[in-house]
């Protein structure tokens, strides 16, 4: 049953039995903490405040003028009468000798120390005679047993020095031990009404809470499931609102993003598609006209026609390739052969190979290869690289235009730099660049490759530890490639003037 409820249920419910566990845990460690206690010495300073009018001047005089058989007679009868311990001391300083006990536990002139608690003062009655003070406190008796005590007495017991006038006369109940949990008891029924009030209204802010609580978790999620959904029926421009606690935000930014990356790999498949359709349809139509032309002999040079044939084959064999490099390289699976590499004289050999397509578009191809250091790397892969960043910028350089070539020494490696000043690069096309099957389109014309070829360099230059990167002003503002690839010798190395 629980597992069929909704996100916003589950979390109401949590909420509610997660207060109501600690609200009981709460009250059971309470209830066992009271039950251990003894109880408030207060309520027995407060009987015994009532008990001490009734020590009459009788009793107080028959004290003073230490009559000692008065003394006894009317201390043990008050004592019968109240219920109550009455004992009649002299003070000396913080102690006081025993001069009569009614219970007999203290025989005659016995110490006894006095604790008196400053805290607590009579609200019942006073006394007007002078030096006559009521103090209430606790002692221990013989018996190691704790007594509440409250009493006159003439002087303040703390600092009291030896004076035969310094009477006390204290009456004394044992200490309650009777557990705080039974005093509530008592008054129960006082505190019940207020109890049952106090739950019903924090029931209500906590069901109100709850509420509030699980909709503002369950709401961002839904959101998510319904555009998750979207996605799922092909709607890719679906949008999660980045809001509510930091997980949430997370969790809808990484949804935007991979919504993000998914409408781009679709967009990718899409031009993938439509660009290869069209790649593969031209070389093909090419193929199947001059071999059908050959077959019915309608072809006024064969060995033109079979050339035009093998030249179309050519074009769909390195399509092939490409794809399957790209594919191995994205898997691992395509070895680098590593070796002692000087980058110059690989890049001066490609311009001086591609110098001659440059001359025939009348494209000025400037090229500084200044001496590098020795880096590891596959000769046959990084030749593929730049000859591809050349051949790209001689090919989308508009006639009479300029290319330039440059190799440095930056950052604890080498760089190699093209740059051209032809048709450029729409600024919202940049990121896009080295995605499989990505083509600038309108800027290409019908000038467009595969769209692997960047995509390829990218994946070559990662295997390499270095990085590529392609900056453009714009329509008609050049391009600027630049690729940095690591040399872990450099700390040794000294540039050496060409």
């Amino acid at each position: 049953m629980f597992s069929n409820m909704t996100l916003r249920t589950r979390l109401f419910y949590s909420y509610l039995f997660l207060l109501a566990v600690s609200l009981a845990v709460v009250t059971g460690v309470l209830l066992l903490f009271l039950s251990s206690q003894p109880a408030p010495p207060h309520l027995t300073w407060q009987r015994l405040e009532a008990v001490l009018p009734a020590l009459t001047q009788d009793i107080v005089d028959a004290a003073r003028t230490r009559n000692n058989a008065a003394q006894g007679d009317l201390l043990n009868s008050f004592a019968s009468t109240n219920e109550v311990r009455v004992l009649m001391l002299a003070l000396d300083n913080n102690q006081a000798r025993v001069l009569h006990d009614s219970s007999g536990d203290f025989a005659a002139q016995d110490r006894l120390q006095l604790r008196l608690e400053a805290n607590y003062r009579a609200q019942r009655i006073s006394i007007r005679a002078p030096n006559i003070e009521i103090g209430f406190g606790e002692f221990r008796n013989p018996d190691d047993s704790e007594w509440l005590y409250g009493g006159f007495y003439q002087r303040p017991i703390r600092g009291v020095r030896d004076n035969v006038d310094s009477i006390a006369l204290i009456v004394a109940e044992p200490r309650n031990t009777k557990s705080a949990q039974a005093v509530l008891g008592e008054f129960g029924n006082s505190f019940l009404v207020p109890l049952v009030q106090a739950s019903l209204v924090g029931g209500i802010v906590a069901f109100i809470l709850a509420f509030l609580i699980a909709r503002s978790i369950a709401q961002p999620l839904q959101k998510l499931s319904q555009a998750a959904s979207s996605v799922a029926k092909g709607e890719y421009g679906e949008y999660v609102p980045e809001t509510g606690p930091k997980e949430m935000r997370l969790v809808a930014e990484s949804f935007n993003r991979m919504s993000a990356e998914v409408r781009a790999a679709q967009e990718s498949q899409r031009d993938f598609m439509a660009n290869v359709s069209h790649d593969l349809k031209t070389p093909l139509t090419s193929i199947q006209g001059y071999s059908q032309a050959i077959i019915d002999g309608a072809a006024k040079d064969p060995t033109q026609a079979a050339a035009i044939i093998h030249d179309e084959a050519a074009r769909l064999n390195r399509m092939v390739t490409e794809l399957t490099d790209l594919a191995r390289l994205q898997v691992g699976r395509l070895s680098m052969k590593m070796q002692p590499l000087a980058v110059h004289e690989i890049v001066e050999a490609i311009a001086y190979r591609l110098a001659v397509v440059a001359r025939q578009k009348n494209i000025s191809l400037t090229v500084e290869a200044n001496k590098l250091p020795i880096i590891a790397g596959d000769g046959d892969r990084l030749v593929q690289v730049f000859t591809n960043l050349v051949s790209n910028a001689i090919k989308y350089t508009p006639d009479g235009g300029q290319v330039w070539v440059s190799t440095q020494v930056r950052n604890g490696g080498v760089e190699i730099i093209v740059r051209d000043n032809g048709i450029g690069i729409p600024e919202q096309d940049l990121p896009r660049l080295f995605e499989r099957f990505y083509q600038v389109d309108k800027s290409r014309g019908p000038q467009r490759g595969t769209g692997l070829g960047l995509a390829i360099t990218k994946e070559i230059m990662d295997a390499h530890g270095g990085t590529i990167n392609i900056t453009s002003g714009g329509e008609n503002m050049g391009t600027t490639v630049t690729i940095w690839l690591p040399a872990p010798q450099l700390t040794t190395y000294t540039p050496t003037p060409v």
